[in-house]
């Protein structure tokens, strides 16, 4: 093999090999931690063993351990304990290039994700942006984020800051600057970078920060225990190391999936959450994360990153659509999901008066968009202004065209536009179409442009947020900078304070 075929990069745990690809290095599966199975199950990552001779970094490592997306898609079954892996792809796999790095987080709801999806390919945005692009797998579900006894919260999250941590340390050897790191992701992965921001264990570790759709769910510590009381004592075990330890990592997820069709039951105790896709959320522990991150960046503990943060305009359309939905939300349930997800407790009134022209099914979706992405994400940038940070806001308005645009600019369809991948997976084709719109191929070089650009230089290009003209951009088939438009659900939620969500005792 040549050299030039094969680069090769040297980190802290021994050499590894890569493969060039068009114009890039391409790196996959680099542990940087030590599989979390046997006697490190369900603790904290713990830094992977050195290994002689040089390892081949030609394919992804297994997905972490995960109950299946959709009712039809076959169980996740992983080929292998070496969950926590990154991969890079890199222009030039030069210790002296020091090029800016884009680590990405995945998003599906802190229970499904792995970085093998064709849809996270970083080759457009390292090849177009010039920049270093890492992705990461990191626990989900009951490995990564059930409150477990004798085990660290936020074991997920814990993950993360390993793999930033040997971002920092290795990067450089792969062409990348350590001092010029941005973490972006998209629903549970920018929450998980809201989250982050909010750490003390993951200060440092990165300059700039995209948060794509953050989900307004953090746990309170009382909640997260009864959801991890009731998940394992459907399997007839206590929420222990001990108990849950001794279930095969691979068939564990199903009792997650068992409950996550039964939340309903628990609205009583577990409020709006039961009415969720899913019992997972990262837990408010005050130790791994302190307080929730709205409070955390207002009291200034991120005010030197600087940060994107935004949402799509219909982001729960999605939702309907997944839970066959559409067409089929009556009085009944847009009273109930109005009562429970609004900010108030005349909130059916408020939507109602506020929009006096929307439909049942719309303020059914509206009102879970507010309280799920739209109004948390704006309230992040919000926070961290008010704690002397820099923040831009973003607000997708393209229609998804697939389904003659019925879906709006719903959850997700920011992903395939930020990675200029298309065919990557289900959801991508399900929002794009089979072939990309010159129209989608353009607005998507806007926005891994403005992303990139953001990465190289603190600067997207649209002016930085300010309470006072809120100006955003509409990304959209020309993109615009004006006042934020989303003002009428803005104000409807202008006194909700966003906190970890209780558990209510009945």
């Amino acid at each position: 093999m040549s050299t030039s075929e094969y680069p090769e990069a040297a980190t802290a745990a021994g050499a590894v090999r890569g493969r060039r690809e068009g114009a890039l290095t391409v790196f996959r599966g680099i542990p940087y931690a030590r599989p979390p199975v046997g006697e490190a199950r369900f603790a904290a990552p713990r830094r992977v063993e050195r290994w002689d001779g040089v390892r081949e970094a030609f394919a992804f490592g297994p997905p972490p351990p995960q109950e299946p997306f959709g009712p039809e898609a076959p169980g996740t079954l992983p080929a292998g304990d070496d969950w926590l892996t990154v991969n890079v792809w890199t222009p030039d796999a030069d210790p002296v290039a020091r090029r800016p790095v884009m680590v990405w987080i995945y998003g599906g709801a802190y229970k499904f994700g792995s970085s093998d999806d064709p849809a996270y390919d970083g080759g457009r945005l390292s090849r177009e942006g010039g920049i270093v692009v890492v992705t990461l797998n990191y626990r989900v579900g009951i490995e990564g984020f059930l409150r477990i006894e004798g085990a660290p919260a936020n074991r997920g999250l814990l993950d993360q800051v390993a793999a930033l941590e040997w971002v920092r340390e290795n990067i450089a050897a792969f062409g990348g600057d350590p001092e010029q790191v941005t973490v972006f992701g998209e629903s549970a992965g920018a929450g998980s970078i809201a989250a982050l921001m909010a750490m003390p264990g993951a200060r440092g570790l990165f300059r700039r920060a995209i948060a794509q759709s953050v989900p307004g769910t953090y746990f309170s510590d009382a909640l997260a225990a009864d959801i991890a009381e009731t998940l394992a004592a459907g399997i007839g075990l206590r929420p222990t190391v001990a108990d849950l330890a001794g279930v095969d990592p691979r068939k564990l997820p199903e009792a997650g999936a068992a409950l996550s069709g039964r939340m309903r039951e628990h609205v009583p105790r577990w409020g709006a959450v039961a009415l969720t896709p899913t019992p997972f959320s990262p837990v408010v522990d005050g130790e791994v994360l302190p307080t929730a991150p709205w409070e955390a960046l207002a009291d200034g503990a991120a005010r030197d990153v600087e940060l994107i943060t935004g949402h799509n305009r219909d982001e729960y359309r999605l939702f309907l659509l997944l839970g066959g939905l559409l067409g089929r939300v009556d009085d009944g349930l847009a009273a109930l999901a109005l009562s429970l997800f609004g900010p108030t407790p005349d909130a059916e009134q408020a939507y109602r008066a506020a929009f006096p022209d929307a439909s049942t099914e719309y303020l059914f979706e509206l009102v879970q968009s507010d309280w799920l992405f739209r109004m948390p994400s704006l309230r992040l940038a919000q926070a961290h202004v008010a704690g002397g940070g820099r923040a831009h806001v973003y607000d997708l308005t393209w229609s998804a065209p697939a389904n003659g645009g019925a879906l709006g600019a719903c959850h997700g369809l920011d992903v395939p536009l930020t990675f200029g991948v298309f065919d990557g997976n289900g959801l991508g084709t399900m929002l794009i179409g089979p072939t990309p719109s010159p129209e989608t191929e353009t607005l998507s070089a806007h926005i891994r442009s403005s992303w990139t650009a953001f990465a190289t230089t603190g600067d997207p290009g649209w002016p930085a947020y300010d309470p006072e003209r809120r100006l955003v951009r509409l990304l959209d088939t020309e993109p615009t900078v004006t006042a934020y438009p989303e003002e009428i659900s803005r104000r409807l939620w202008e006194r909700h304070t966003f906190t970890a969500l209780p558990l209510t005792t009945v």
